[in-house]
């Protein structure tokens, strides 16, 4: 049977490019002769509208998002060339790659690059693979253990995303499950999975945002309501039981059982070369640096939010940096795992330094598009697409208030697909939901909330530009753009009975209720697509 190939369409990649340059040009004229406002207006929006359109056409990400970037710097600059000059370079990349933050994660990303050549190299993941097969038994059961792998390392997206990749990839490719499949099986339990725990990053981040109440009760309130979260979860348990695929996913998973799992064929040659001659080592080569790694990072969160101090466990968490302690954890790990496979002489010390460049070299495609995508991220915000955002929520708030909700999820969603950042998002919205809600509805408050950050989490998991959906595709090796487009109908789906789901929550004001409701729709519409996939 031949395998179905997606050809590189170039004349819609010329078109598209013609079509930036038309649209640049409109706005260079209005701009200089009209002196057309683009500050906190819906041109703010332009760059990574373009972006993420030119990535999705032309299946290019790289140069898509520089001329999002390229954009911004334009309609800051009033699109004057030097201006322009500085603002893609000293106010864009030099800027986002000096942050504090956003270095710690790519240090981060750099140090579990290496940890997975490490643990590569010692033949740890073929041995965990091995092993794995003679308790996972299906296809099904390798899905599972991929979903509830994603689960358990609920503490932060960025780290689950890496580390559930280079745990279960051994195992997905033994079941011929596609790269898109695991990439979206990663992708759909980081951020979902942390947004309703307690104890996450995730949690510190919302709780915050929240001025004037209690943030963690707040957070732990609104954990029922978060319908795109618990949705996404229901639907992936359905999808794994049940069999079912659709959209461009199903293409990847029919070439996948045919024994290619990637569809483009762009890394087949590297995953065959690593597949031959391939140590196969012990499995505690894997599961030691794993739980190493979770247990210093842990530790290293913590510690950077004052439990060593006079705080308690979950307030240090509140407080922690994750960027530092994800750093902290990580290298500390990486220097355990080092000794640990000295010791063991699973690999001699040359081969340790040699694992350490490697890794540096398989981050290098994920830390570009990080780059890229903070870099249009500041162009953005420069241009208060943020403030825009905020008025249009503000003066929607008076009317309508029951169906609130709802928008709040609209809104959410798209701010969050076009930033590429759903901190960002809650940083917007939540205090304006706070502002609106507090002293007049409290449970519809909570709902609220809800609303703004299962948004959030559903324009993050959609958008191409997306730090988690860049660490999803990194963690799985999967082609970036494979997985957004392999994903992104999964997720307009439980986006759509999402919707529906907190209509009726703004009316019922009944968690329980709500996502029965939910569930049904997801059901009969899963069902549906089923029969139809047997017709055909």
């Amino acid at each position: 049977m031949k395998i179905v190939k997606k050809g590189e369409p170039k004349t819609l990649t010329y078109l598209s490019l013609v079509a930036v340059v038309l649209v640049l040009a409109g706005l260079a004229y209005a701009v200089v002769h009209n002196h057309m406002p683009v500050k906190e207006t819906a041109w703010a929006l332009t760059p990574p509208v373009i972006a993420i359109a030119l990535a999705l056409i032309t299946k290019e990400v790289y140069s898509s998002l520089f001329l999002g970037v390229l954009t911004g710097a334009f309609l800051n600059a009033g699109f004057d060339l030097v201006g322009t000059l500085n603002q893609v370079f000293q106010e864009g990349m030099l800027k986002v790659l000096s942050d504090k933050w956003n270095v710690g994660i790519l240090i981060f990303l750099i140090i579990l690059g290496m940890m997975v050549q490490l643990m590569n190299r010692a033949g740890g993941s073929a041995a965990f693979g091995q092993w794995a097969s003679t308790h996972i038994k299906s296809r099904a059961g390798a899905q599972l253990a991929t979903m509830l792998l994603g689960c358990l390392i609920f503490i932060d997206d960025y780290f689950n995303c890496l580390t559930v990749g280079s745990v279960m990839r051994p195992v997905t490719d033994k079941y011929n499950i596609s790269r898109a499949k695991l990439a979206y099986l990663i992708d759909s339990t980081a951020a979902p999975v942390c947004i309703i725990a307690p104890i996450s990053s995730w949690a510190a981040a919302v709780s915050g945002f929240v001025k004037g109440e209690n943030g963690i009760s707040i957070f732990i309130q609104s954990i029922p309501y978060n319908f795109y979260a618990l949705l996404t979860l229901i639907m992936m348990l359905l999808i794994i039981f049940l069999g079912i695929d659709y959209g461009p996913m199903k293409v990847h998973e029919d070439n996948a059982l045919k024994g290619d799992l990637f569809t483009t064929g762009i890394t087949e040659e590297a995953a065959e070369t690593m597949k031959k001659g391939e140590k196969i080592g012990s499995v505690i080569d894997l599961v030691l640096p794993i739980v190493m790694l979770i247990i210093c990072c842990v530790i290293g969160m913590i510690y950077t939010g004052g439990f060593f101090e006079d705080k308690g466990f979950v307030d240090a968490f509140a407080n922690s940096d994750a960027s530092v302690g994800l750093v902290l954890g990580s290298s500390v790990a990486l220097l355990i795992t080092v000794a640990f496979y000295l010791l063991r002489q699973s690999l001699p010390f040359a081969d340790c330094m040699d694992c350490l460049p490697e890794g540096f070299k398989q981050m290098v495609p994920a830390m570009l598009i990080l780059s890229f995508a903070w870099a249009l991220k500041a162009m953005t915000d420069s241009l208060g697409a943020a403030k825009y955002v905020a008025a249009l929520v503000e003066s929607s708030a008076g009317n309508l208030m029951n169906f609130l909700p709802a928008i709040i999820f609209l809104i959410a969603v798209f701010l969050a697909f076009a930033s590429g950042t759903s901190w960002g998002t809650f940083g917007i919205l939540i205090p304006i939901v706070v502002s609106c809600f507090q002293g007049v509805d409290h449970q519809l408050m909570i709902i609220s909330i809800s609303a703004c950050m299962a948004g959030a989490v559903c324009g993050d998991h959609c958008s191409p530009i997306s730090d988690t959906t860049i660490m999803s595709s990194a963690g799985a090796q999967c082609i970036h753009l494979n997985h957004v487009t392999t994903q992104i109908p999964y997720a307009l789906t439980v986006a759509v009975v999402s919707f529906f789901t907190f209509l009726v929550a703004g009316f019922a004001k009944n968690a329980l209720v709500s996502l029965i409701f939910g569930v049904v729709i997801l059901c009969m519409g899963l069902m549906a697509m089923r029969r139809r996939n047997i017709s055909e």
